[in-house]
């Protein structure tokens, strides 16, 4: 069995803010009714969380649910532990109209950090950045390609995309928190 790798090998750049590839990360995709007694239920079996709320990402420690659609959420757990939680989930909504599915090795994973990571997002994303609120998760575009972030720390953001673009946004994060190309904000 081949051993698993991030899409980048961990890559990392600093400039005004600090971007890098965060590693592999456990993502399982969840289809169904996210209102069910059967759904809640299975969240907080593989999570710790509850289903999270429109546009709200619950964290556990190192498992979160991400509310993604109206009938989907993002769970995130340890890599290692993405099969065990597909099978786990799978069991608990056995019999309700559902898909799961592990899309680990389709995603990559970056996080932006520093006093000033926002600004890279700005640059990036038709989101209103600094009217994140704790919790919350946005699906949108960085540059040309699909993106969901949050705030995942005091001064870090989370940022998932497609595997198949990590280098593009890798360039893109690197491109955008170089020093010399910092918003001027008032």
């Amino acid at each position: 069995m081949s051993k698993a790798v991030s899409a980048l090998g961990g890559v990392s750049h600093k400039g005004f803010a600090t971007v890098a590839e965060a590693g592999l990360r456990g993502m399982i995709t969840v289809r169904g009714d996210l209102a069910s007694a059967a759904m809640k239920k299975a969240v907080k079996a593989a999570t710790g969380t509850a289903v999270p709320a429109q546009r709200r990402i619950e964290i556990a420690g190192d498992r979160a649910a991400a509310w993604m659609s109206p009938d989907e959420l993002l769970i995130l757990v340890p890599y290692e532990a993405a099969q065990a939680t597909v099978a786990a989930l799978e069991q608990a909504l056995a019999g309700s109209h559902h898909l799961v599915a592990d899309v680990s090795d389709a995603r990559a994973v970056f996080t932006i950090g520093g006093a000033r990571a926002e600004e890279v997002l700005m640059k990036l994303c038709p989101v209103d950045v600094a009217t994140l609120a704790p919790g919350e998760i946005r699906r949108t575009r960085a540059a040309q390609v699909a993106a969901a972030f949050w705030k995942s720390g005091e001064e870090e953001f989370t940022l998932v995309s497609f595997r198949s673009v990590a280098g593009y946004v890798m360039g893109l994060l690197e491109t955008a928190s170089r020093a010399g190309s910092e918003l001027f904000l008032a």
